[in-house]
Formats: C-alpha cells, sequence, structure tokens
C-alpha cells in the first residue's frame, strides 16, 4: 500500500471512530465545546460527528477524496477550538491529563497535513 493510500485509510479509520464515538459517548466531547459559543454543547458534539462521519465517507469513496482531503483540513481547523478547550480545562488536572491535553495540540497540525497531502496527491481518477 501506497504511502497517499495509508494516510487516506488511516484518516478515514480516524475520522469514522470520533464520528461514531460522538454519539455513542457524547458527554467527553461535550465537555471540551468552548463555551463562549452559543447554544447547547450536545449540539455541536453532534454536528462535529456528522461533520466527521461524512469527511470519512468522502476519503473512502474514490470520487470525492481529494475534497474530502480538504474538507479534513476545514474539519480539523474548525475543531482546533476544542483541543484549546481541554488543554485550558486541564491545567489543574494531573501532569499525565495536562501532558496529553497539550500534546493534542501539535498533533492536530500533523492531521492538517495529512489532509492537505490528501488534498494535493490523491487524485480520484487514478484510483
Amino acid at each position: 500500500m501506497s504511502h497517499p493510500a495509508r494516510t487516506r485509510r488511516f484518516l478515514t479509520v480516524l475520522l469514522a471512530g470520533a464520528g461514531v464515538m460522538h454519539f455513542a459517548k457524547p458527554a467527553p466531547f461535550d465537555s471540551i465545546v468552548p463555551p463562549a459559543l452559543p447554544g447547547a454543547a450536545r449540539g455541536y458534539t453532534y454536528a462535529s460527528g456528522v461533520a466527521e462521519l461524512v469527511v470519512a465517507g468522502m476519503l473512502a469513496a474514490p470520487s470525492t477524496r481529494r475534497l474530502g482531503g480538504a474538507a479534513s483540513v476545514a474539519l480539523f481547523l474548525a475543531v482546533f477550538p476544542a483541543n484549546l478547550q481541554m488543554a485550558w480545562d486541564s491545567r489543574h488536572a494531573s501532569a499525565l491529563r495536562r501532558a496529553i491535553s497539550v500534546g493534542r495540540l501539535p498533533l492536530q497540525g500533523v492531521l492538517v497535513a495529512q489532509g492537505l497531502s490528501v488534498a494535493r496527491d490523491d487524485a480520484p481518477a487514478s484510483r
């Protein structure tokens, strides 16, 4: 399997799994919705879960892979404030929880780079 295919499959599985978890166990996702956003946190949890499932489907389908890569970048950027909120909320938590929460922040950049790679390199006609 080529590098672009592995990257695409990784993102597909990651997003599909996360999307399912938004519905199966929404409370942890609710807790990191920035309080500055209007409305109920659960609405944002469900909306981001739907978005993750849709983007995973786009990445899985040959005809929408490039668009799925671009959509994954937009999604990863859109949910970054929740990761910032998680890091902020963990500032008084255990050292392990703080490390995990802060460690997620640069990983979001890796995911953005992977999405850009799929958007750039995964031509739909070539698969």
